[in-house]
């Protein structure tokens, strides 16, 4: 098995955990984990492979779906005993975002020899699973919070992109993208790491805005 299958398959491990754990927080049925841990663990992965126009990695390979299927089955007998799950599903999606940012970039080049496509389908093999899970637990959106997230996935991608056009081995260029996301996603969750905001003027409420256009 290569390098970036096993990233690959970690990749949909680690997110398809963090959407069971985010099934244990609404406390679910089983099908509720299934559901999660599927669509987070292979969220990110369908939408690159759909913009590039190539088959969907878990149509063309039922492995992916089969482990995102055991992961859920897991975190449904066993979440109940971890007392910190939202800390564990953020570090755990650090992981995975860090993993899944190589793959993403990976293929991208792969297929398109861009390094520039190679660069945003990294960065969305690694957020959208997160985004998604977010979005059907109904909880605040990872991209709504203060804390580094797409930018560690762009850095990764990045920093994985540029080494891998050295013509450097693939093991070199995949430990520079895999640390630098999780050395700026971890110290994001660790020491608050943020970027600068725009502090200029908020936004008008919506129904202030709608009597200035009448």
């Amino acid at each position: 098995m290569s390098l970036l299958m096993m990233l690959d398959y970690a990749g949909v491990a680690l997110f398809a955990a963090t959407g069971g754990l985010a099934a244990s927080r609404k406390q679910l049925d089983l099908i509720g984990f299934l559901f999660f841990s599927a669509a987070t663990g292979v969220g990110g992965g369908t939408l690159r492979d759909l913009v590039l126009g190539a088959p969907v990695f878990w149509v063309a390979n039922p492995t992916y779906l089969l482990i995102c299927v055991v992961v859920g089955v897991f975190a449904f007998f066993t979440a109940h005993q971890v007392e910190w799950r939202y800390r564990l599903l953020i570090w755990l999606d650090a992981i995975g975002l860090s993993a899944y940012t190589v793959m993403g970039a990976a293929k991208g080049l792969a297929i398109t020899g861009s390094p520039t496509i190679a660069v945003v389908t990294g960065t969305m093999t690694a957020t959208f699973g997160g985004i998604l899970r977010d979005l059907i637990a109904n909880e605040p959106s990872i991209l709504l919070r203060p804390e580094i997230y797409v930018t560690a996935a762009l850095a990764g991608a990045s920093a994985f992109t540029a080494v891998e056009l050295l013509d450097l081995p693939t093991g070199l260029s995949s430990a520079a993208g895999i640390v630098i996301a999780f050395a700026l996603r971890g110290g994001a969750l660790h020491y608050g790491w943020t970027l600068p905001r725009y502090k200029a003027r908020p936004g008008r409420p919506l129904e202030e805005a709608l009597k200035k256009r009448k």
